[in-house]
């Protein structure tokens, strides 16, 4: 019986060999490179979801648009905020969260769901990381439909500061892929990161501005700093600010590329050491 078992398991790659910066590098430049692939799969996990269905994926914008509207006219009433900035404020929060949460919920079990295709189609990690992020893109654009109608229904005034929407955007997809590449080989090795992370995030979506303002605070005699501490917080404003047309504050810009530059240097390392185990742990 052990030595049935043993041969079953496939033995642990060596330490040494595994672990090397080019092999990390190549694994990221061949697995961009297979662009029709993660992007085909990416785009049927959408699909797959809606099979069958009359309206096929705008079911993700009319789930997100009823969500909005009910919470956004809920809460404008709850604090007493005018419903024209309000919605939108909510509109864009919920939006962008759902990208960041997609990214870290999914990116705990991009590995442990994709068990049978990894072991059986041999191919760089980074393709896995690529069709969740691409997947999360996809449900990002369906998402800001209701961002455009809001804004069409409001008449809201935008500046010039809404094409810094642009980068902010495409910051914000950056930190999504080293969020799943990081998560997703530390939950393949500890199977109770996922769990923990979903609930996590159910705490953290009440502490983070998304259905309330975060000047409720210093108008009612608290601390805006409270806040900020949440770094979720300067992800949602960069986004937010531009496309609301409201100042921009460039310490949240900061903040984001400070976090930004930090999480790929742990995912990158996470990458380099731990990549050829990840299939021997799932």
């Amino acid at each position: 019986m052990q030595a049935t078992s043993t041969e079953e398991r496939p033995a642990a790659p060596p330490e040494t060999s595994s672990r090397s910066w080019r092999k990390a590098f190549t694994d990221i430049v061949e697995g961009a490179q297979q662009r029709q692939l993660w992007a085909h799969l990416g785009w049927q996990d959408i699909k797959q979801r809606y099979r069958r269905s009359v309206i096929g994926p705008l079911w993700i914008t009319i789930s997100m648009g009823m969500t909005v509207t009910a919470l956004g006219i809920l809460y404008a009433k709850l604090f007493g905020q005018d419903l024209h900035t309000h919605l939108p404020y909510v509109a864009v929060g919920f939006i962008v969260w759902g990208f960041i949460s997609g990214c870290l919920t999914d990116g705990t079990e991009v590995f442990i769901q994709n068990e049978g295709l990894m072991k059986h189609l041999p191919a760089p990690l980074t393709v896995h990381i690529l069709r969740l992020t691409w997947r999360q893109i996809l449900l990002f654009g369906h998402n800001l439909i209701i961002y455009f109608i809001v804004l069409a229904i409001m008449r809201m005034p935008i500046g010039w500061s809404f094409f810094l929407a642009i980068p902010a955007v495409l910051l914000l997809f950056a930190n999504g892929a080293w969020v799943a590449t990081l998560f997703g080989i530390i939950s393949t090795r500890f199977r109770d990161i996922p769990p923990v992370v979903g609930s996590l995030m159910q705490l953290i979506f009440f502490m983070t501005p998304i259905v309330w303002n975060a000047q409720i605070l210093e108008q009612r005699g608290g601390d805006l700093s409270l806040a900020k501490l949440n770094p979720l917080y300067h992800y949602i404003e960069i986004v937010r600010d531009p496309l609301l047309g409201s100042e921009v504050v460039w310490t949240n810009w900061a903040v984001v590329a400070g976090i930004t530059v930090l999480g790929w240097m742990i995912a990158l390392l996470v990458l380099r050491n731990y990549r050829a185990r990840v299939t021997y742990w799932i």
